[in-house]
Order: C-alpha cells, then structure tokens, then sequence
C-alpha cells in the first residue's frame, strides 16, 4: 500500500492552496489598486475560483478513485472522525463558494469575464438574489479563513507533535 498521495492529488492540493491566495488577495487588496483595475481584479477573482471549483470536483473524484493513504502511526478513532469532517467542510466550503459566485455573477445581468472570456448572464438582473447570494459567498469566505487555519494548524499538530505522517503524505516528492 502507497504511503503518499498520488502525484495528481499533492499537485491538485498545492494548485488549489496556491489559487485560494490568489482569490483572497485579489478582494481583499483591489482597494490598494485604481477603480479602473476593478474589472481585472474580479476577472482573476472569478477566474481562480472557477479554476477551484474544476480542481476540488477532481480532487474529489480523485479521492474517491484512490483512498487516502494511511497515517502511521494509526490515529485514535475521534482524530481520525474530526479529520474526515475537516476534510468534508473543506470539500463543501470549496464546491459551493465557487457555485454561489457564478450564480451571483450571472444574476447580475450585465457583462462579466472569467480568463479573458465574456460569460453568460441573465437578460434581467435579479439584485434581490445578488443580495442574498453575495451576503453567503462573503459569509463562507470569511469562515474560510477560520477552515483553512485549522486545516493548517491540524497539519502542523500531526507533524511536530503527534509525529505522524499526516503532512508527508502530501508533500511533493524530493529532487534527488
């Protein structure tokens, strides 16, 4: 039995940690830049989080394809439970952030881009369900600062102080 992640699923993970601070930055730093960058700024935003949304899906397939390899030394029963509940918030939180966007994007009814591309959206804009779905997408993405710290910290915890194998199983594999 493998004792890693495939070489997909370690670069699907590391692709996806790399384009969630690329969509966290560009809302929380298109301030710093000119209003006439705002188009950009919500084209990379909306580009990395359909990027996440294709990633996760596979990810998720993925995952289902080949099971996570085990961590030696074997866990207790309630670690391993809070881990397979971590990762299923993570898969939900990154599934439906990315959803929640695309529909309040095309409800807008006006042009929108995501990587160069003009996008479908509605001949009439619903701003009563652009309201509602932009108040969960900023919701979630507030608790996914919260879940990815966590998820980070649970890292960081298996490794220097459980002394597991937790962490290894999803680093990239050594140059030699």
């Amino acid at each position: 039995m493998r004792n890693k992640y495939t070489g997909l699923q370690i670069g699907i993970h590391w692709l996806v940690f790399l384009l969630v601070i690329v969509a966290y930055c560009a809302m929380e730093f298109r301030g710093f830049f000119p209003r006439s960058a705002r188009p950009t700024i919500n084209m990379i935003h909306v580009s990395c989080g359909i990027a996440i949304l294709v990633l996760m899906v596979t990810r998720l397939l993925l995952r289902l394809k080949y099971p996570a390899p085990p961590i030696t030394p074997k866990p207790k029963a309630m670690m391993t439970g809070m881990a397979h509940l971590g990762h299923l918030v993570i898969y939900l939180l990154f599934i439906a952030l990315p959803l929640i966007g695309l529909v309040m994007m095309y409800s807008r009814g006006n042009d929108w881009y995501a990587f160069g591309l003009g996008m479908p959206h509605a001949a009439e804009a619903n701003f009563e369900r652009v309201d509602w779905l932009k108040s969960w997408h900023v919701t979630l993405a507030n608790l996914g600062y919260v879940v990815i710290g966590l998820h980070a910290l649970a890292a960081l915890l298996h490794h220097y102080f459980w002394k597991d194998n937790t962490l290894l199983r999803m680093m990239p594999k050594k140059r030699t």
